[in-house]
């Protein structure tokens, strides 16, 4: 029987707050592959083509905005959605995001895990996946 789970990579440092969001995603019936850094991030994006992408800004090695340029300029990655999941909340940060090219924007602060799950499950609907 095919595996046809839809793959999300996130992309946070923070490794309990990336386990947390792996277990909501495998209970709603989703592939979660996590990257700890900007650099293994942008390498498992090209490895695995995920069928989206939740993205932290404030990361070492490489910021979650320089991803997301990485991701858009590259012809193997750019059609992958990604939406931003971050702490920075400010008008001028969430601008830059979709400016960039990311579907959606979302403030940790401001939203459970459970929301986060729907909000790309509201995403993918929109793209027909």
């Amino acid at each position: 029987m095919a595996d046809n789970k839809r793959k999300i990579l996130l992309i946070e440092d923070e490794e309990m707050l990336a386990n947390m969001y792996e277990v909501k995603f495998k209970n709603e019936g989703f592939e979660l592959i996590k990257a700890l850094d900007g650099s293994q991030g942008l390498e498992m994006a090209k490895a695995t083509k995920p069928d989206f992408i939740l993205l932290d800004i404030i990361m070492p090695k490489i910021d979650g905005f320089s991803v997301l340029k990485s991701l858009k300029e590259d012809e193997s990655t750019k059609s992958i959605p990604v939406m931003m999941l971050t702490n920075l909340g400010q008008d001028e940060d969430i601008e830059r995001g979709k400016q960039m090219g990311a579907v959606g924007y979302l403030v940790k602060a401001n939203i459970t895990p459970a929301e986060v799950v729907e909000s790309v499950k509201l995403e993918l609907s929109k793209l027909g996946k």
